[in-house]
C-alpha cells in the first residue's frame, strides 16, 4: 500500500451539464471557486462535466492538449489542487470512436493521468434506462492508479462501478482514495448507487469519492445526484442529493491505515484467483 502522505480535503462537484458546453464549463469554473475557498487539495468533477448529450448522440472529442482540457488545466493552477476532470471526450484511433476519460491535473497544470473508461454502459430497461454508450464509445483497455504526493488515486468511472475486479487492481496497487466520476441514471441510482459505493470502500478498505450528475440535463436524461464521500469503514461521511452544489470532506490516512491493520482483508486476497487484477502497478 501507498499510503497518503498526508491528510487532505477533497470536494466533489455536483453538476447537471448539458448540450451546452460554455455553460458547463463556466458553471464548473465558478464550483472549483467553491471549492478552493473551502481548502480543497483535490477537486473532483463528475462525467460528462463537458457536455452531457442525448443518449445515441456521439460526443465532439478533443486531444488531451484541446481547449477543454485546457480550462481544467487552468483551473488547476489557479487554485494550486489537483483537478479531475470528470470525463471528457477524447479522440481515440484514426477514424474511431473517442474515448470517454477522465484526466486528472497536478496544481502544475500538467497531466498525472489519463483513464479511459473501460466498462461501457450498454443497458436495456424498457422505459426506465436504456444506453448502448458502446455505439459512440471506444473502451479503454486498462487501469489507472495515480501516484501523486497525496497518495495513490485509483481513476474509475460510472458503470465500471458494477465491476468490483477493478477496484482490486486499484487498491492492491496502492489505491488509498478510488475516484467514481458519474452520471448514474435516477432509476439505478435509487436503487444501487449507495451500496455499490459503500460496497467498493468497504471491500477495499478506501475512501471513494463520487462527484455526480444531478437532474434533468434537458435532452430526455435524467441524472440521480447524490455526491457523496464514503471512508474506509463505509460511511457516508459528506453528500449532497440534490442541486449544484460542492460536497467537502477531510480524507485521513492515519484512520485508513487503521482500519488496514485492525481488518488486513486486503493482505488475505487470493492473487491467484484474481488474474490480472492480482497485479500490481
Amino acid at each position: 500500500m501507498t499510503p497518503s502522505a498526508r491528510a487532505f480535503t477533497v470536494a466533489a462537484v455536483q453538476m447537471r451539464s448539458t448540450e451546452d458546453r460554455k455553460r458547463n464549463l463556466d458553471t464548473a469554473d465558478r464550483l472549483a471557486a467553491r471549492a478552493a475557498a473551502q481548502g480543497a487539495e483535490v477537486i473532483a468533477f463528475p462525467e460528462n462535466v463537458a457536455e452531457l448529450r442525448r443518449a445515441g448522440a456521439r460526443p465532439r472529442a478533443e486531444s488531451p492538449s484541446g481547449s477543454t482540457a485546457g480550462r481544467f488545466s487552468e483551473m488547476a493552477v489557479r487554485h494550486r489542487a489537483f483537478v479531475l476532470a470528470g470525463t471528457i471526450a477524447l479522440s481515440g484511433k484514426p477514424g474511431g470512436k473517442p474515448h470517454n476519460a477522465s484526466i486528472l491535473f497536478d496544481p502544475q497544470g500538467t497531466i498525472v493521468a489519463i483513464y479511459r473508461k473501460m466498462h461501457l454502459f450498454d443497458v436495456a430497461i424498457p422505459g426506465r434506462a436504456e444506453f448502448r454508450e458502446s455505439a459512440v464509445i471506444a473502451p479503454g483497455d486498462r487501469p489507472v492508479a495515480a501516484a501523486t504526493a497525496l497518495g495513490t488515486l485509483g481513476l474509475s468511472i460510472c458503470y465500471d462501478l458494477r465491476f468490483p475486479e477493478l477496484y482490486r487492481h486499484l487498491a492492491l496497487a496502492g489505491s488509498s482514495v478510488l475516484l467514481v466520476p458519474s452520471a448514474f441514471t435516477a432509476y439505478t441510482g435509487r436503487a444501487h448507487w449507495h451500496a455499490l459505493l459503500r460496497a467498493r470502500a468497504i471491500e477495499n478498505l478506501a475512501y471513494v469519492v463520487a462527484p455526480a450528475q444531478w437532474g434533468r440535463h434537458g435532452n430526455g436524461r435524467v441524472s440521480y445526484g447524490h455526491t457523496c464521500v464514503i471512508d474506509p469503514w463505509g460511511r457516508v461521511i459528506a453528500e449532497r442529493a440534490s442541486g449544484e452544489g460542492v460536497v467537502v470532506a477531510r480524507i485521513e490516512p492515519g484512520r485508513e491505515q487503521r482500519i488496514r491493520r485492525e481488518l488486513p482483508a486486503l493482505d488475505h486476497v487470493r492473487r491467484g484467483l484474481l488474474g490480472r487484477a492480482g497485479s500490481r502497478g
